[in-house]
């Protein structure tokens, strides 16, 4: 639960990034996304290995969207692999 939290945290850095008027959308979609896996079963690392990809991935697409360096990513990568 604590490498989810911090992946939440960076998330939410990362929305600072984004133009200001995007930042309530994203900020709710990663909230809401949070909460609906809060009952993962966080004994299954490989599903929450996957979570935490597709958290990653999904980052990537929107900081490219909004054309965000990737580079700003870099501290979710780290906390997302290598725990």
């Amino acid at each position: 639960m604590e490498k989810a939290l911090r992946v939440y945290a960076e998330m939410l850095r990362l929305v600072r990034r984004l133009p200001k008027d995007s930042r309530p959308y994203y900020a709710k979609y990663a909230r809401e996304n949070f909460v609906n896996y809060r009952d993962f079963d966080a004994s299954d690392s490989k599903a929450l290995d996957e979570l935490f990809l597709r958290a990653y991935n999904h980052s990537l697409w929107v900081l490219n969207k909004y054309s965000v360096d990737e580079s700003a990513a870099q501290k979710l990568k780290q906390v997302c692999f290598h725990g």
